[in-house]
Formats: structure tokens, C-alpha cells, sequence
């Protein structure tokens, strides 16, 4: 068997945590259609374009249909991406401060076309207006296509965090770097941690509860209402600093941020995961026709760890949640 340096570097295993596939040499794939219905919601509601004429905003996503995803192979990356977006705007005239409505349509953004060539289409309601959507012709249509450059640009670097691997010679290197600069920081008030970073990946999901917004934020601060719907004893301190853990200490943590009724941010852990890692979990309750949206934007979770933190969401809590949420199960 080869020493290390020595052979093909296909074939040379390192000594990682997650063990296989070492810097993705074999095809891997990442499917980034839920982190890209968030971004390009992050990204393309709330665009505003205004002249002598009036104001326009873009202030709702209809609808985002298609799929994305990033793929490596031999330490290089390869993206899909297919989406059909229908955006609602509004504007309002300074003349005579009418308001109108239409819609923004873009029935192809995908890797065949470049962005400025990707087709948007801007309608409005029928009667007066053309003003307005003339404006969102030219401006309007110029800050969308800026904002889909913006989402491509997230989905090469932001997305792909951690996709290709370091090499040990990269590690090797990095930390030789930080032990020089730890060694010539004279002021140094605390130990400096050395190694490598790990790479991580962002997380967001969404999930409608057929809830008021105050009951399902009560769902996360309560202890009581904690244990009903992870079936298991909970410690949990509300407050910003508070410790909590559940599942059996399986999960741990400390809360940020606490809004309430609006959003809550935490330091995040599984017990799994590498000593003393932590996410940011951040929860925020969006009151949606007589229900709740809730909307997990989480960053930091270990690459190898994505699907386990998408499943443990989605079964452990989502799904249980709505189980508690039944009328019977909660009044009792």
C-alpha cells in the first residue's frame, strides 16, 4: 500500500470523521431546491424601484416551481437549476396616488440562459397604470435580474460550503498558519483554537400550522407543551442565555434571542456532532390566514449531518407538533 504522498491521490483515504469519498472525488449530490425557494424569497420580495412617475414594491412570491441542485465530481462542481417564478408587485402614482397591481413572471431561469438574457415578463391589472409598469419594465426588471445574479452567486459559494473537501496538505498547512499567528499574538486573552474548520451548510424549511401564532411560539418555550411533543423530559429555560436540552440530551443548547411571539435564536447541538460544535437555529412565527408559517433558517450544521438535521426537524418536531396541535391531544 502506498505511504502517504506517494500514488494516485484518487486512491488515498484520510483520516476524517465522516471516512469516505475523500474530497468528493466520487460523485456526490446535494439537492438545493428548499434553500433555494428561501433565498430567492430572501432575495426577490421586497425590491422597490421608484421615479417621478411612482413607487413599485414587490411584495409577495406566488409561486416557485422547479428544482436545483449541485453535484461534484472530481473535485469539481456541477449545478442544475430549472425555475418558474410568478412574482405579485403593487406601486402607487404621485400624481394622483392611485394604487395598482400586477404580476412579474419569469418562466425560465435556468443554467441554459445567462441572467441578463433570462426572460421577465411584468403585466398589471387591467384600466390605468402604465406608468407604473413601465417602471417595473425597466428598473423593476433590472433589480429582479440583479437579485436571480445575486441567488446564483449564494448557490456556487454560500451553498456549496464544505462540498470540496480540504486535502491533508491543505490541513496541514492551515494549521500551521494559525499555530504561527497564535505564537506572534502577544495580547492573546484566550486560548486560540486550532485546526480545521469544519465545513458547514445552512439549512431552511418551512412549515404551516393550523395554529395561532402565540400557542405554536408557547409550543417552544414551554416546558410542559416541550415534553408533549418530544415525548421525552425536557430542560428548558426561556429567557436569552437559558440553557435547554431535549431528546434524552440528544439535543442541547442555549437561546439568543427570544421575540416574542415572533422569533427565537439559538446555539444549537446535537450530541453527535464534533465537541462543541454549534448551529444557529433561528425560528420565525409568520401569522398566514388563519394559520402560522414557521420558518427555520438554521447555519452551521456539520455537511456530513445536513439530512440528519433536515429529518430530526421534519419527524421529531414538525410532525410531532402537528400530532400535539390535534384538539384532543392538547386540551389534555
Amino acid at each position: 500500500m502506498a505511504k502517504w504522498g506517494q500514488g494516485d491521490p484518487r486512491w488515498i483515504v484520510e483520516e476524517r470523521e465522516d471516512g469516505t469519498n475523500v474530497n468528493n472525488w466520487h460523485w456526490t449530490e446535494r439537492d438545493a431546491t428548499s434553500w433555494s425557494k428561501g433565498k430567492l424569497r430572501e432575495l426577490l420580495v421586497g425590491i422597490v424601484v421608484e421615479n417621478e412617475a411612482g413607487r413599485c414594491e414587490i411584495g409577495e412570491l406566488k409561486q416557485v416551481e422547479g428544482e436545483a441542485s449541485c453535484s461534484s465530481r472530481k473535485g469539481k462542481l456541477i449545478f442544475f437549476y430549472e425555475w418558474n417564478i410568478k412574482l405579485g408587485w403593487k406601486g402607487t402614482t404621485k400624481e394622483s396616488s392611485a394604487k395598482h397591481k400586477g404580476l412579474i413572471e419569469i418562466p425560465n431561469l435556468s443554467e441554459e440562459n445567462e441572467v441578463d438574457d433570462t426572460e421577465v415578463n411584468v403585466s398589471k391589472k387591467k384600466g390605468d397604470g402604465d406608468l407604473l409598469k413601465d417602471l417595473m419594465k425597466t428598473a423593476g426588471t433590472a433589480k429582479v435580474r440583479e437579485a436571480l445574479g445575486e441567488y446564483l452567486k449564494a448557490l456556487k459559494t454560500e451553498f456549496t460550503t464544505g462540498m470540496i473537501l480540504p486535502t491533508k496538505a491543505v490541513a496541514s498547512q492551515e494549521l500551521t498558519v494559525k499555530r504561527k499567528l497564535s505564537e506572534n499574538t502577544l495580547q492573546a486573552s484566550s486560548p486560540v483554537a486550532l485546526g480545521v474548520r469544519i465545513p458547514t451548510v445552512a439549512v431552511h424549511m418551512t412549515e404551516l400550522f393550523d395554529t395561532t401564532v402565540d400557542q405554536l411560539y408557547s409550543i417552544f418555550t414551554v416546558k410542559d407543551l416541550v415534553q408533549k411533543f418530544s415525548k421525552s423530559p425536557a430542560v428548558l429555560e426561556a429567557e436569552k442565555g437559558g440553557r435547554f436540552q431535549m431528546f434524552d440530551g440528544n439535543i442541547t443548547g442555549e437561546y439568543i434571542e427570544l421575540l416574542t411571539n415572533r422569533k427565537i435564536i439559538m446555539k444549537w447541538r446535537c450530541r453527535n456532532w464534533p465537541e462543541e460544535h454549534y448551529a444557529t437555529v433561528a425560528l420565525s412565527f409568520v401569522p398566514t390566514l388563519g394559520r402560522t408559517e414557521l420558518q427555520l433558517d438554521c447555519k452551521g450544521v456539520p455537511v456530513c449531518k445536513e439530512e440528519n438535521m433536515r429529518s430530526c426537524w421534519q419527524k421529531q418536531h414538525f410532525e410531532e407538533i402537528k400530532g400535539l396541535l390535534q384538539p384532543t391531544t392538547l386540551s389534555g
